[in-house]
């Protein structure tokens, strides 16, 4: 499973304003509903944040990966973003997040929603892509840094 399958070129952000977890999830759905990929955002927003509620999805080292089920979507889809300033998301570590991976899988969906899971904490659990791609400059730059990953692993 590649990242970019889901995750589509148009709901990248390379400088999020955000700066509170709410803010993130709200600024990142913005981007799939800017992309047109999703039109429900209150809806999807109350999913996310429901399953914030739950437990965390700060998982550490700077890295956050939001997700939720929705009718809303048809198939996995997926947005990034980066924090410059990194925002307290309660993460495991207790430290601020930079990068955030927000899915949104259908509601009947549980094998892809998984896999991409997998897949992103595993692909963020190197330090040099991390570092990567906290240095990008634009949303072409991620576009071509995921790109580069999704076709060495």
């Amino acid at each position: 499973m590649k990242i970019m399958d889901f995750l589509s070129e148009k709901a990248l952000c390379a400088d999020l304003k955000a700066t509170t977890k709410k803010e993130i999830i709200e600024e990142l759905v913005s981007s799939l509903v800017d992309a047109q990929i999703i039109k429900d955002k209150s809806k999807l927003i109350k999913i996310l944040l429901e399953r914030e509620s739950l437990g965390s999805t700060g998982i550490g080292q700077g890295v956050a990966i939001p997700h939720g089920k929705s009718e809303s979507v048809k198939k996995l889809v997926a947005a990034f973003g980066l924090s410059k300033n990194g925002v307290n998301f309660d993460s495991l570590d207790g430290e601020p997040v930079y990068i955030f991976f927000l899915l949104v899988a259908p509601e009947d969906s549980a094998g892809p929603h998984l896999k991409a899971l997998a897949r992103i904490s595993r692909l963020l659990k190197d330090k040099y892509f991390r570092d990567t791609l906290r240095s990008a400059k634009d949303e072409k730059m991620l576009a071509k840094i995921i790109k580069q990953e999704d076709s060495r692993k």
